[in-house]
């Protein structure tokens, strides 16, 4: 189904992979990320790029309900990872996996998790993000790091609105088709850098404040500008059929 343009993909873990081995970039669009794409051209151009994307924000989902009568599941990038990292720990040949961390402190955190669940990564398959300026992303260190390294899947760990832009840019110019995954700080309710949310909190779409309840400085301000997204579904409520469309394929 898409949705303002953007490709949902609503559907189970073992597509999604399959999907992703096969080379697609997968995006996990925010509450908050989602309302600004009226007037962020560069964010909302590559969340369109995407070849799929979870609906992950529970308020997306209860408004497709109220005001379109769209009945859709839920489906996080935290749930996502969880499934990914079981399933990378059953295997006996892995995919190879890269990933892209905002700092050195939650590179080396990422690291440490994922040695502990015997998810290796290769020598070269890590790297630490520069501040990258609005707009479009160009990282040509990156780019050669990952023709070197070829890895299978590419997992981004930067923030929302960021790590979308820089996995656009990576599918217009890598000359192969990993996975990428943009799912941000989603790994972190692994790592211990945020506070794990339950199972039932995410299965009743409580999770935004679940985290505004543990860390109100950082998440009450970001759940805040969520709610601009009522507005948007509720301006385009009459062109339903314009917003919503079934998805091709």
């Amino acid at each position: 189904m898409n949705l303002y343009g953007i490709p949902f993909e609503f559907t189970d873990y073992p597509s999604i992979i399959e999907k992703l081995t096969l080379g697609s970039f997968m995006v996990v669009p925010s509450g908050p990320g989602l309302a600004t794409i009226d007037i962020d051209a560069d964010y909302y151009r590559s969340l369109l790029m995407a070849d799929f994307a979870l609906p992950d924000s529970g308020l997306m989902v209860l408004l497709l309900k109220i005001f379109y009568g769209v009945n859709l599941t839920k489906y996080s990038g935290r749930k996502f990872l969880d499934e990914l990292f079981k399933d990378l720990e059953s295997r006996t040949k892995k995919p190879t996996l890269f990933l892209v961390d905002p700092n050195l402190q939650e590179s080396n955190r990422n690291r440490e998790y994922l040695l502990k669940r015997r998810i290796y990564l290769q020598e070269d398959c890590h790297y630490i993000a520069p501040m990258y300026a609005p707009g479009e992303i160009v990282d040509s260190a990156l780019l050669n790091l990952l023709e070197k390294e070829r890895p299978d899947l590419i997992l981004i760990n930067i923030g929302g609105g960021v790590q979308e832009r820089l996995g656009a840019y990576l599918k217009s110019n890598l000359k192969y088709t990993p996975g990428i995954i943009c799912t941000g700080a989603a790994i972190a309710f692994f790592t211990g850098a945020q506070a794990k949310i339950p199972d039932w909190v995410d299965k009743i779409y409580l999770g935004w404040l679940y985290r505004c309840i543990v860390n109100p400085k950082v998440f009450v301000p970001r759940y805040l500008k969520a709610f601009r997204l009522v507005w948007l579904m509720w301006h385009y409520r009459h062109q339903w059929h314009e917003v919503i469309e079934p998805q091709k394929g």
